[in-house]
């Protein structure tokens, strides 16, 4: 048996063509939506994932906004560029990107984001109301994993899912989304002991730990559907996930490749949120682009 691969990039295209779609109905309104990203320091990961999400947006019609501030910006000055985002109204979505330099509180930062604007999904307004089932901006990841199991008709409602991790990011946000569609929700973490007595219940298995092809064909149910949200470095250099992928695909009936998987869906999903943004604003009459 070789699981099914669960292609990211084409159903992330797939996504951001709807979404191109109805920019571009918006923009016919006097509207373009406006995504802003606060870069701070030299983070070499940090750029390519802010240029990628550059290039994504402006693909799809956005304007995109990109502040670079050196290492040791103030505090203070992070979030005077914050407030005058959350106060510009051709602004949409503002994102700031982690990790930020240890003399910034990074909870004060997200916190100071105006809620309407927190594409991230990672203010304590919509992260409180999204475990409540109120309508929410979702943290971008968890999101593009509830899409990849819904557009491969992967079945989520009376299944198991045991999720490995639990950063506030990721693996907290993905149980709720998971809860909220009727599953049965297992959360899994460095302290967890036999872990693989947990893993092997799982019908659909997510894991986001950050340890290179940490998750083997041992820790997997046969027919499980595999959800690989890791993003390392192999002996070799080359890009690889938390799960074995080799070994992993004999047990599973579906899985994520890395790269290719979970990746391109985090940035659709950031697009969308986005969007999402921009017509609320322009229901509200609240979105000031000139075209």
């Amino acid at each position: 048996m070789t699981g099914k691969l669960i292609d990211g990039k084409v159903i992330g295209q797939e996504i951001r063509d709807e979404i191109k779609e109805r920019v571009t109905a918006l923009k016919e309104h006097g509207c373009q939506p406006g995504l802003a990203v606060v870069l701070v320091g030299e983070n070499q990961a940090s750029r390519t994932y802010v240029r990628n999400k550059q290039k994504s947006s402006s693909e799809v019609g956005m304007k995109s906004e990109l502040i670079e501030l050196p290492v040791t910006v103030s505090e203070k000055e992070l979030l005077d560029h914050v407030t005058r985002l959350n106060n510009d109204d051709s602004i949409h979505g503002i994102l700031v990107q982690l990790p930020l330099p240890d003399h910034i509180d990074e909870n004060l930062v997200i916190s100071a984001i105006d809620p309407t604007k927190d594409v991230d999904g990672f203010h304590p307004e919509n992260v409180g109301k999204m475990i409540i089932g109120q309508k929410a901006f979702l943290s971008c990841t968890p999101y593009g994993i509830i899409k990849l199991l819904e557009r491969t008709d992967t079945e989520i409602s009376g299944k198991h899912a045991v999720i490995v991790g639990r950063s506030n990011i990721v693996g907290k946000p993905m149980g709720q989304l998971l809860l909220q569609r009727d599953a049965t929700v297992t959360y899994c973490h460095s302290k967890t002991k036999d872990l693989a007595s947990f893993t092997k219940q799982a019908d659909i298995l997510i894991v986001a730990i950050g340890k290179t092809k940490f998750i083997t064909d041992e820790h997997i149910k046969e027919g499980a559907v595999v959800i690989d949200v890791g993003m390392n470095r192999d002996e070799n250099g080359k890009l690889c996930g938390d799960v074995d992928f080799e070994s992993a695909k004999t047990k599973a009936s579906a899985i994520t490749p890395v790269p290719g998987g979970v990746g391109p869906m985090t940035i659709t999903m950031l697009l969308k949120n986005t969007l999402h943004s921009a017509e609320q604003a322009s229901a509200e009459g609240r979105c000031s682009q000139q075209l």
